[in-house]
């Protein structure tokens, strides 16, 4: 159990392409699994809003997702995301990497996740909504890819004062 050190923007480990995780590697799939659990809770304890989190904000450079809805856990290994048609949507987007900053972005409203589970069993996960654009803004992070990329104008950008944590 770590309480691991968020990355921050600028970091140039977030900018990585991740390797995937390979079968031999399972121990390791279980602690980054463990750590992103004990970082996202944290976070969410202390700043109050957090839902899923991906392997590079914790310094591990690996294709690990980890996502907590209201106490259901789903840890997804080696994802491979695909939309499940061509219909998009706008949202204010927030990264635990960039606190308060939140940044107008375009998602696909549908997609589906193809992932190895902790037990190396392969599983699909199909969301729509709020849920689909959280799991594209993780996906992005395996590939180097932020929110702030999305930005089409300067008027993409705003800061939220509630979701900047304690000063």
């Amino acid at each position: 159990m770590a309480i691991r050190e968020i990355l921050l923007l600028g970091h140039d480990h977030l900018r990585i392409k991740c390797a995937p995780i390979e079968e031999d590697e399972k121990e390791l799939a279980a602690s980054v699994a463990e750590d992103l659990r004990d970082t996202l809770l944290n976070f969410r304890k202390n700043i109050g809003f957090g839902r899923a989190i991906a392997a590079p904000q914790i310094d591990a450079l690996v294709r690990i997702l980890y996502m907590n809805i209201e106490g259901e856990e789903t840890v997804l290994v080696n994802p491979v995301l695909e939309p499940m048609d061509k219909e998009t949507f706008y949202v204010w987007d927030d990264c635990f990497s960039f606190p308060g900053l939140e940044v107008w972005v375009r998602r696909f409203k549908r997609v589906r996740l193809r992932y190895l589970d902790l037990d190396w069993n392969e599983q699909t996960l199909e969301v729509e909504g709020d849920l689909a654009e959280l799991l594209q803004h993780e996906y992005d992070h395996l590939d180097g890819i932020l929110a702030v990329d999305h930005a089409q104008t300067s008027k993409s950008l705003r800061f939220n004062r509630d979701k900047m944590g304690k000063a």
